[in-house]
């Protein structure tokens, strides 16, 4: 319940345009988020051997199904990056969009489904809408910033630079 709560502010505030003032972290911000088995991930438990790219995202949005599957269908670029893919939708809601929209990002070594129980990523990461993704440099360093599905495609040039 809290977590649609939650939704539900972001949605307004985004609607009422004032989360447009927000400025994406430009570096990656202190957090706690939890793996499907319930343990903690924070910024420590980060593989930085590769850049870091996380993707926040709603179930129900249809943006972020547009984008979650398009990087599917991209993922030999995407498999250059480590990947954290979060969301407040619990894990049943979450399992379900990922065979569904995420299917061939299933199993990836690369590829870490997070929870947001806590509601940290609106304020610790700022995003301005679903789905926000963003995308930091080995020193933890934010390289690009996107906020709609047909932006992925702008993280390629990122991705494969060095």
């Amino acid at each position: 319940m809290k977590g649609k709560f939650i939704k539900l502010i972001f949605i307004f505030l985004f609607i009422n345009g004032k989360i447009f003032c927000q400025t994406p972290a430009q570096t990656i911000p202190d957090f706690t988020f939890y793996n499907l088995d319930k343990t903690p991930f924070t910024k420590k438990n980060i593989n930085l051997t590769k850049k870091v790219f996380f993707m926040f995202f709603d179930a129900t949005c249809d943006h972020c199904q547009r984008a979650m599957a398009y990087i599917g269908e991209h993922y030999s670029v995407f498999k250059k990056v480590t990947m954290y893919l979060v969301t407040l939708d619990d894990i049943g809601t979450m399992n379900s969009f990922m065979a569904k929209y995420g299917a061939k990002l299933k199993d990836k070594k690369n590829v870490t489904l997070l929870h947001d129980k806590q509601n940290m990523f609106i304020t610790k990461f700022m995003p301005r809408k679903y789905p926000s993704m963003l995308l930091y440099s080995t020193q933890k360093k934010l390289l690009n910033y996107e906020d709609s599905d047909e932006g992925v495609i702008n993280f390629f040039k990122f991705i494969n630079t060095k």
